[in-house]
């Protein structure tokens, strides 16, 4: 027998109950705040995805020679990423600092802003020459990166 549905109670359209803008499209959130997310989400994204796999080579010892390769043309991925990311959150800020608001909030801003590019001069401290190491051909493991990317062994 079909399943019978309650035609009663219909589930709400995508996108209902948010705020929209007079012209249709979703309001943009205000500098201060986007600026703040951009910085937590890009710090955030740091800390749980690239900082694992610096742990990870950082222990090439403990890795087979296809992981570490592997895990090296990973972290090539990331830090394009990091550059991408680290663009937007910098624009962000820029925006926000050149506009007038709310100082103890702009000035929050800035601290986390701060902190964030600390976090982003530590991981490529730590990413900077585990990269150069994959070039050099007297690394561990380091000639086998491009095949363990492209799928060869």
């Amino acid at each position: 027998m079909p399943r019978m549905t309650d035609r009663t109670n219909p589930s709400p359209a995508p996108g209902a109950g948010r705020p929209r803008s007079p012209l249709g499209g979703r309001r943009r959130l205000p500098r201060d705040v986007s600026s703040l997310l951009r910085a937590h989400a890009e710090a955030r994204w740091l800390s749980h995805e690239v900082v694992p796999v610096l742990r990870e080579l950082e222990q090439r010892e403990s890795l087979p020679q296809q992981r570490h390769a592997s895990a090296l043309a990973y972290l090539e991925v990331l830090t394009i990423e990091a550059r991408e990311r680290a663009v937007e959150t910098d624009a962000a800020y820029a925006e926000l600092d050149a506009a007038a608001g709310d100082l103890a909030l702009r000035e929050k801003a800035r601290r986390y802003h701060a902190a964030l590019r600390r976090l982003r001069t530590a991981v490529t401290r730590r990413s900077t020459p585990l990269l150069a190491a994959r070039d050099d051909p007297s690394a561990r493991f380091s000639s086998d990166w491009a095949a363990a990317l492209l799928g060869g062994k």
